[in-house]
C-alpha cells in the first residue's frame, strides 16, 4: 500500500516517534489480516528434544505418535488425544500426507515437533473438513518406533563376576522386571508386587521376545530387553496397559535358575587330610550352615542361633537335597550344596523367607557324626612294658584326661586342676563310654577314646559345656588303681572271720549292737588290716549301709538273731 507521508512524519521529535508507533500498528494490522505466506516445503520446529536419542525414525519404520492438528489461526481440526489413542502408521509408505511422511523422518522417541505443511504436501485443493489450499500445523509427540525387520535387542548393563551357568531352553527362572513402553511409560513391575516372576523359558510360556531375551543370562545379571510388538503383544496389545503395536522394554534382573532334570551339586569342598570315616544313611550328623538363595539373599544360619543343626541323614528328616548332600562327608569337611526346588521346598517355598521354586545354597561345615549302633572307640596310644594287673569293675582308679569335641573344641582337662579324676569302675560315676574306655587298662597306659552321645551325655548334653548329641573325645592316662571288692561286697575280711564276731562287736555285752559299736568295730578291723572296705566310697556311708542291712526290724539295734554273715544270706546284700 502507499500512504501519505504526512500521516507518518509529523513535525517535531515527539511527532516523529508518534508516527513510528502509528506505522507499527498499521503494519501489524496488515500482517494479521494478510493471506498466509505461501510455503514451498514443510517447516519443522523442534520444541522438545530428549537428552538421548538411541534411535531416529527412518523410512519404512512403524511409528506411534500423538498429534494436535490446527490451522494457522489456531483453530483445531483434529487431535489423537481427543480419541484417546495414538496414531499408528508406517513412515514413507504413502499412508500419510506427504508432508507428515517427511516430518516424521529423523524424530527420536519423546521428541516433540511443531510441523507446518503447505497444501501441496497436505490435502491440496480438495477438502471437506479441511478447506482447499490450507496450510496445516501439527504438534507431534513421537512415542514409539520399530521396524518389521527388528528382533529382540539386548543391552546387558551388569554382569556378575562369576557365572557358572546360563539360562537355556526349558530352564525354570525367577526374575524381577520393570516393564515400560518405549517412551518410558511404566505398565507393569514385579517389584511393586514384591514377588518374582517365575516361569519356564523357551517353551512358549512367555511372549516370544522375553523367551529370547532371557536366554544366556547369568544369575545376578541385569539387562534391558527391547522387543517389537511382533515379539510382544502384537496389534491388539494386552487389552489394558499395553496398547496395540507397542514396542516393549523390560529391565530384568535374574535371581534364580534351574532345570527340572537338575540334581544337587556339591562344590567348594574342603576335606580334612585325615578322614577315617564318612557319613552313611542312618548316621546322626551335627553341622553348621549358612543358607542363601542363588542370588546371595540370606535366609537362615545355624551360626546365628549359636547351635548346630542335628539330624539323621538318609531318613527323610531333612529336605531331600540336604539328605543327599550330607552323605559321604567327613568330620571337619566344608562343602557348598546347591539344591534345586524339587529337592528343596518346591513350588510353595516356606511362605516366609524362602520363595516358591527357589534354588537353595547351603554352605555346610560338618562338626561331628555318629551312628546309633556305635560303641566306644578305643585306641591304645601307649602301653607300659610291664602290666601286672588290669582294671576291672569295682576297682578304684585315678586318671588324667583331656576332653574335646570332634571338631577339636576343648571341653575340660584334669591337668588344668592339677589333680586326677577318681572313680570306682562300674559304679555309674562317669558316662558309660568312659566306663568302657577305662576297663582292662594298665597303670601308665594311655588311650584315645571316641564316645558316641548315647554313651556320653545324650541328646541334652551339659548346659554351657557339651552340646546335645555331641560325640566326645578323651585322651586318658591311668595314674593309679586300687583293687576293688568282689561284686556285691562293700567289706571283706583279710583274715579268718572270728567265730565270736557278734560278741566282739557287743562291747557292753547287752546282747545288742549299737550303731557306734558297729562302726567302731569295722573301722578297727580296717585299721588293723584285718578287713577292707570297698575303695572309692565314704567309709562311714558304707558302714551305715551295712548296719541298716543287718538291722532287720529297723529299730536301730542289731540283735544276735538278726546278725548274719554274707555266706548265710539267702539274698545278696552289700554287707559282711
Amino acid at each position: 500500500h502507499e500512504f501519505n507521508k504526512s500521516v507518518f512524519y509529523p513535525k517535531g521529535i515527539l511527532g516523529y516517534f508518534t508516527g513510528v508507533l502509528y506505522l507499527s500498528v498499521l503494519v501489524t494490522f496488515a500482517a494479521c489480516n494478510a493471506p498466509p505466506v505461501p510455503l514451498d516445503d514443510i517447516l519443522i520446529e523442534k520444541t522438545s528434544v530428549p537428552e538421548q536419542c538411541v534411535r531416529a525414525v527412518k523410512v519404512g519404520d512403524f511409528v506411534r505418535y500423538h498429534y494436535i492438528g490446527t490451522f494457522p489461526d489456531g483453530n483445531k481440526f483434529d487431535s489423537s488425544y481427543d480419541r484417546g489413542s495414538t496414531y499408528n502408521v508406517f513412515v514413507g509408505k504413502k499412508q500419510l500426507i506427504e508432508g507428515m511422511d517427511k516430518a516424521l523422518v529423523g524424530m527420536c522417541i519423546n521428541e516433540r515437533r511443531l510441523v507446518k505443511i503447505p497444501p501441496q504436501l497436505a490435502y491440496g485443493k480438495q477438502g471437506d473438513i479441511i478447506p482447499p489450499d490450507s496450510i496445516l500445523h501439527f504438534d507431534v509427540l513421537l512415542l514409539d518406533v520399530w521396524n518389521p525387520e527388528d528382533g529382540v535387542q539386548i543391552n546387558t548393563y551388569h554382569t556378575p563376576s562369576v557365572c557358572s551357568r546360563k539360562v537355556e531352553v526349558s530352564d525354570y527362572v525367577r526374575y524381577h522386571y520393570n516393564g515400560t513402553l518405549l517412551d518410558g511409560t511404566l505398565f507393569d513391575s514385579s517389584h511393586t508386587r514384591m514377588r518374582t516372576y517365575d516361569t519356564y523359558v523357551g517353551i512358549g510360556w512367555l511372549i516370544a521376545g522375553m523367551d529370547q531375551g532371557l536366554l544366556g543370562m547369568c544369575v545376578g545379571e541385569r539387562r534391558i530387553i527391547t522387543m517389537p510388538p511382533s515379539l510382544g503383544y502384537g496389534e491388539n496389545g494386552d487389552g489394558s496397559d499395553i496398547p496395540g503395536q507397542a514396542s516393549l522394554v523390560f529391565d530384568v534382573v535374574l535371581l534364580d535358575l534351574h532345570n527340572p532334570r537338575d540334581g544337587i551339586t556339591v562344590t567348594n569342598q574342603v576335606v580334612p587330610e585325615s578322614c577315617t570315616r564318612k557319613t552313611v544313611s542312618g548316621d546322626y550328623v551335627r553341622y553348621h550352615y549358612n543358607g542363601s538363595l542363588l542370588d546371595g539373599t540370606f535366609f537362615d544360619s545355624s551360626y546365628s542361633r549359636n547351635r548346630t543343626y542335628d539330624t539323621y541323614v538318609g531318613r527323610g528328616y531333612v529336605i531331600a537335597g540336604m539328605d543327599e548332600g550330607l552323605i559321604g562327608v567327613c568330620i571337619g569337611e566344608r562343602r557348598t550344596i546347591t539344591i534345586p526346588p524339587h529337592l528343596g521346598y518346591g513350588e510353595e517355598g516356606t511362605g516366609t523367607k524362602i520363595p516358591g521354586s527357589a534354588v537353595l545354597v547351603f554352605d555346610v561345615h560338618i562338626i561331628d557324626f555318629h551312628n546309633p549302633t556305635d560303641n566306644t572307640e578305643i585306641t591304645v596310644t601307649f602301653k607300659p612294658d610291664e602290666c601286672d594287673r588290669q582294671t576291672k569293675k569295682g576297682d578304684f582308679v585315678k586318671y588324667h584326661y583331656n576332653a574335646s569335641l570332634m571338631d577339636g573344641t576343648s571341653i575340660d582337662s584334669t591337668y588344668n586342676y592339677g589333680k586326677t579324676y577318681n572313680i570306682v569302675l562300674g559304679a555309674n560315676q562317669v558316662v558309660p563310654g568312659m566306663e568302657d574306655g577305662l576297663m582292662d587298662m594298665c597303670v601308665g597306659e594311655r588311650r584315645h577314646l571316641v564316645i558316641p552321645p548315647h554313651l556320653g551325655y545324650g541328646e541334652r548334653g551339659v548346659t554351657g559345656e557339651v552340646p546335645g548329641s555331641a560325640v566326645l573325645v578323651f585322651d586318658i592316662e591311668l595314674v593309679e588303681m586300687e583293687e576293688g571288692l568282689p561284686e556285691g561286697y562293700m567289706f571283706i575280711w583279710n583274715d579268718e572271720v572270728s567265730p565270736d564276731l557278734f560278741s566282739e562287736m557287743d562291747k557292753n555285752s547287752d546282747k545288742e549292737v549299737e550303731p557306734s559299736e558297729f562302726t567302731d568295730y569295722i573301722m578297727r578291723q580296717v585299721t588293723e588290716g584285718k578287713g577292707r572296705l570297698a575303695p572309692g566310697f565314704d567309709p562311714y556311708r558304707i558302714i551305715d549301709n551295712m548296719f541298716s542291712n543287718q538291722d532287720r526290724n529297723g529299730d536301730g539295734k542289731i540283735t544276735e538273731a538278726e546278725f548274719k554273715l554274707k555266706a548265710d544270706e539267702a539274698a545278696a546284700h552289700d554287707e559282711l
